[in-house]
Order: C-alpha cells, then sequence, then structure tokens
C-alpha cells in the first residue's frame, strides 16, 4: 500500500460530499442566511484547493495530475497506466466539477431573493435587476453541477464494478495499493498547508465582509 491522497485533499473532497446536499436544502428551505454562510465555506475550500493545486502534495497539485489530450487518448487506449492519483481522464471530471463550482458559487455572490431583503455578500456592486438575472443562473448552473456529480458518481461505479478498482476507500484512507510504476506521493510540508489555508481564509473574509 502507498500512499496517494493527502489528508488536506481528503477533507476538501468529503467536506463538499456534505456541503453541496446542505446547500440545496437551505436554498430549497429559503434559510438564505445559512445558505449564504455555507456558500462562503466553499468558497474558502475552493481558493484553498487553487493554491494547494499550485504546491500542495505531488497528487493534488494541477500539474502533477492535469495532461493533454494525447495522455488521455493513450490511456483510454491502454498505453499509459493510470499512474497515481487521478488519472488523465479523471482530471478531466475534476477540472469540469471545480470549474463549475467555482462558476455557481461566484454567482451566487452576487444574488439576492425576490424582495431584495436578503442580498449575497456582493449583490449590492450590481442592480437589483441584474442579481435576480444572476440568481436565475446561479440556480440553472447549480442543477448542470448536479448532473456533472451524477456523471462522476457514475464513473466511480463504473471502475468499481466493470475494472475492479476501488476509488472511495483510498480518498478515505489516502492510500491504495501501488499499480505498476506507481510512485508514492510526495508530501508538502506543513508550512505549505498553512499558507495556502491562510490566504484561503483571507480572501474570503474580504470577499463576504470588505467588498
Amino acid at each position: 500500500m502507498i500512499r496517494i491522497w493527502d489528508l488536506p485533499t481528503r477533507v476538501f473532497h468529503w467536506a463538499l460530499v456534505v456541503l453541496i446536499p446542505a446547500l440545496w436544502w437551505t436554498g430549497e428551505e429559503h434559510l438564505l442566511d445559512w445558505h449564504f454562510l455555507l456558500g462562503e465555506m466553499v468558497l474558502g475550500l475552493l481558493l484553498f484547493r487553487l493554491f494547494w493545486g499550485l504546491f500542495g502534495s505531488s497528487t493534488a497539485r494541477f500539474a502533477g495530475f492535469v495532461k493533454g489530450p494525447g495522455a488521455i487518448l493513450a490511456y483510454l487506449r491502454g498505453r499509459r497506466p493510470a499512474g497515481v492519483g487521478h488519472n488523465p481522464l479523471g482530471a478531466l471530471s475534476v477540472l469540469a466539477l471545480l470549474f463549475l463550482l467555482a462558476n455557481v458559487v461566484g454567482l451566487g455572490l452576487f444574488a439576492t431573493d425576490e424582495d431584495g431583503l436578503a442580498p449575497a455578500p456582493l449583490s449590492h456592486l450590481i442592480s437589483y435587476d441584474s442579481a435576480r438575472i444572476l440568481t436565475e443562473r446561479h440556480e440553472q448552473l447549480f442543477w448542470i453541477l448536479v448532473a456533472f456529480i451524477g456523471l462522476h458518481v457514475a464513473a466511480i461505479l463504473f471502475y468499481l464494478i466493470a475494472r475492479r478498482d476501488n476509488l472511495v476507500t483510498p480518498m478515505i484512507t489516502g492510500r491504495r495499493r501501488a499499480a505498476a510504476g506507481g510512485e508514492e506521493m510526495i508530501g508538502a510540508p506543513l508550512w505549505r498547508f498553512l499558507i495556502a489555508a491562510g490566504l484561503a481564509a483571507i480572501l474570503t473574509l474580504v470577499i463576504a465582509t470588505t467588498l
């Protein structure tokens, strides 16, 4: 067994598993104070993941798992091993989910309710009509995100059933059996985590309370 996922990456993943359904429920129930708070938590997580993708552990870095079209085709044709961490195809799924979630959160920062009595942190920067339009786009894009999450879950089930490859347990334990040519994750030092977490917290606080 080798290490493939560090603790921050795993916490990020499972926090979203909890927060996204909670965001849906608070939105449906019009618990907007809670909805905005949870949204700001997701914003902080996304900012952290951005920084962690730049200088975090080897399998968390975008440069370590994002591959070009040639590598993806080679993997699909069985000419390239999956390696450790995300395989070339799974990397596309990760990028798509992060991109969609970032846009959902970004639009949500400018949203407001129909009465204009429960504005999101940045809605004061635009007109009420514009905020209402972005609120609609926020809701529409959320369901596109849900569809992509469904595809993500379907892919995990496919790997489990068709390829006997359990992708869930390693995201819990951080470890899996070494594949051919697989190398153990190179962890990032604590100071990098503190910088990533600190920058994410400061930027989230600025966006949520200062802008």
